[in-house]
């Protein structure tokens, strides 16, 4: 049986390669058509030997249709048959610890021993949204009760609270009150030290958000290696992180499709999120000196050229953070784009599943 967490090194990558998907939703185009391309990634990842297949949770963004992971994945499962499929993550003080033990336990039974229980413990939007979502107006963004609702949420999936306890003779279903124990493996997500270090002190696998906070990542892995502690899941560390990443077949065309992501960052951190714009409006924009700045900090963090300079750049990175999986994200306004980026660098790793020269 293979490991429900360690990946399979395939083709020439010095660690599994994996896939974070924002279903992004270009100008011009519907959330429709943005979760079609979301299950042609998937189609895709399943063929060219990707190891998984993850979905994050945001809320209250035009240019995001993710607000739902477990309905997307559900819809993903039903479309392919073995690559590994996961949130990327259920941000869980936005929700109810039974509800998310609910629902993958559904995605369990829907897709067994395929799915990932990835969960942060931030919003994945403002702070009106999040007490829309939460219906209260006491946000506690420290995260200091995170911890409590991580437990609540594992005793609920592995139906094992204690007797006398108030929640005793509740049962998340589907789950093991039904049949067999068997549950997905919990990830905790971060993008500073705090769930690194709980991760580790839990023997949790660790998954870390390179893609929008590369100054703090070899800390983070550093304090998730230092505070591990064997568990039953894990009897050593294992950190994925998160990478942003795009291939094209020549260079100036990934330099403008990143480009276009830039430009939806740049807005969403003004306070004017909207739809992922295309290539020749982000080419068209008049960027500001503080603005061109942002920009090109931000651009200096995403990988993207030839498929041999991103293999070069993952590489790179890969080594000087000792990552244990490199799960790449590509920010493009098409799925064209997105989708040929995910091919070139499965061949650029002669990873399975390709076109065989001479035929």
């Amino acid at each position: 049986m293979s490991d429900p967490i360690r990946g399979e090194v395939r083709g020439t990558a010095p660690v599994p390669l994996s896939v974070l998907d924002l279903v992004t939703v270009g100008s011009g185009r519907t959330a429709s058509q943005a979760l079609a391309t979301s299950v042609e990634i998937s189609r895709l990842a399943e063929r060219r030997g990707y190891h998984r297949h993850w979905v994050a949770e945001h809320h209250s963004m035009p240019g995001v249709a993710s607000s739902s992971p477990a309905v997307i994945l559900a819809h993903l499962a039903a479309h392919t048959e073995r690559i590994r499929l996961g949130s990327g993550g259920v941000m869980l003080p936005n929700h109810a610890p039974l509800v998310i033990a609910e629902q993958f336990g559904t995605l369990e039974a829907l897709a067994p021993g395929r799915v990932d229980l990835g969960l942060g413990r931030a919003p994945g939007t403002d702070g009106a949204t999040a007490a829309a979502l939460r219906r209260t107006d006491h946000l506690n963004e420290g995260g200091d009760d995170f911890p409590q609702q991580l437990s609540e949420l594992t005793r609920f999936l592995d139906d094992d609270f204690p007797d006398g306890h108030s929640y005793a003779r509740i049962h998340a279903v589907p789950g093991p009150v039904q049949g067999p124990k068997g549950r997905p493996p919990i990830w905790l997500l971060g993008s500073s030290g705090f769930s690194a270090r709980l991760a580790g002190m839990l023997g949790l696998p660790f998954a870390f958000a390179h893609h929008f906070s590369a100054q703090n990542t070899v800390p983070a892995l550093d304090l998730y290696r230092d505070s591990f502690r064997p568990s039953e899941a894990l009897d050593a560390p294992y950190a994925l992180i998160g990478v942003s990443a795009l291939a094209s077949d020549d260079a100036k065309e990934a330099r403008r499709q990143v480009l276009t992501g830039a430009l939806s960052m740049l807005r969403l951190r003004t306070g004017r999120p909207g739809l992922i714009p295309t290539p020749e409006e982000a080419e068209a924009y008049e960027f500001s000196a503080p603005e061109r700045e942002f920009v090109n900090s931000w651009l200096g963090n995403v990988i993207h050229g030839t498929a041999d300079e991103v293999r070069t750049g993952l590489d790179g990175l890969q080594k000087r953070t000792g990552a244990d999986e490199l799960m790449i994200t590509a920010n493009a306004h098409g799925g064209e784009a997105r989708l040929r980026s995910y091919e070139l660098i499965a061949d650029a790793y002669g990873l399975p599943g390709g076109d065989v020269p001479g035929e």
